[in-house]
C-alpha cells in the first residue's frame, strides 16, 4: 500500500498548505510526480485544518477519488469530535469519507483512549499509531543498544526512571525485547490495525518487529503494564466522570 499525507506548507504562500481546495489537489498531483506513479492508496490529511470546512475539503477528496488518483481517504493527529464531524460531513454528500487515523500512541502516551479510539471504533476507521517506541524511550534505555537513541531520549528517561526500570525488568522476566513488548502491547487494543514500524536494519525488523505479532500478552501482563503506564482511565466520560 501506497501512502503520503497533506497539510503542510510547501512555500510562503497562504495557499500553498493545509486543506485547501486547491493545496489538497495540487499537492496530491505533486506527490504523484514525485513518487512516479498514478495513484495514492491512502491520503492522510496530516493535521485538522480548521480554517477550511469540510464543504470544501471534501469535492476536493470526491475529485481525486473519481479522477483515479486517491483510492481512500485517511486522517491524522485528529480529535475524536473531528473524526465524528468529518465523517458525518461525507455521509451527508454519500461519500465514504475517512477509513484510518494515525495518532501518536504507545504505552508513555495513551490520551487517545479517551476519545480518538472510540470514535475510530465507532466509524469503522483503522487506527495506525505513529511512535509506538516513544521516540525510542521503550525500546530498551539499559545495557547495549543503539547510543545515539540512548543518548538522545535521555531527558525524557530520566524523568520516568522509576517506571522504565519497571519496564523493562518486566521484559526480562517474559524473556522479550522491549520494542517486542511495546509493539505487541499495541496489537493487543481495540481497533488498532498496526503501528508505524522505523526499523534501520533487516535485523529490527526480522526481530523486534516481526517477532511482536506474535507475542501473546496474558491479562496478567496486560494488567501489570497498566500499572506501570496507566493510561487516562477508559474512554470519555466515563474516565472522568462519576
Amino acid at each position: 500500500m501506497l501512502a503520503t499525507k497533506v497539510f503542510g506548507p510547501m512555500s510562503e504562500w497562504p495557499n500553498d498548505g493545509g486543506l485547501s481546495a486547491r493545496h489538497i489537489r495540487a499537492a496530491c498531483d505533486a506527490s504523484l510526480r514525485r513518487l512516479q506513479t498514478d495513484h495514492i492508496d491512502l491520503y492522510q490529511m496530516h493535521h485538522v485544518d480548521r480554517a477550511a470546512p469540510w464543504d470544501e475539503i471534501w469535492p476536493a477528496m470526491e475529485t481525486l477519488v473519481q479522477q483515479g488518483k486517491v483510492l481512500y481517504v485517511g486522517s491524522s493527529n485528529f480529535a475524536g469530535w473531528h473524526i465524528a464531524q468529518a465523517n458525518e460531513a461525507a455521509k451527508a454528500r454519500h461519500f465514504l469519507g475517512l477509513v484510518s487515523e494515525q495518532s501518536l500512541y504507545n504505552l508513555a502516551s495513551r490520551t487517545v483512549e479517551l476519545e480518538v479510539l472510540p470514535a475510530c471504533r465507532a466509524y469503522g476507521l483503522g487506527v495506525i499509531p505513529w511512535s509506538p517506541l516513544a521516540g525510542g524511550m521503550l525500546g530498551g534505555m539499559s545495557g547495549g543498544g543503539d547510543t545515539a537513541r540512548r543518548k538522545s531520549v535521555q531527558p525524557r528517561y530520566e524523568r520516568v526512571r522509576p517506571q522504565l526500570e519497571r519496564w523493562e525488568k518486566l521484559c526480562a522476566e517474559l524473556g522479550e525485547e522491549p520494542a517486542t513488548v511495546a509493539l505487541a502491547w499495541l496489537l493487543h487494543q481495540p481497533g488498532v490495525t498496526g503501528p508505524i514500524i522505523g526499523p534501520r536494519t533487516a535485523e529490527q525488523l526480522e526481530g523486534a518487529s516481526l517477532r511482536a505479532v506474535d507475542l501473546a500478552l496474558d491479562e496478567t501482563t496486560l494488567a501489570t503494564l497498566d500499572e506501570i503506564f496507566p493510561g487516562p482511565g477508559g474512554r470519555a466520560p466515563e474516565a472522568y466522570a462519576w
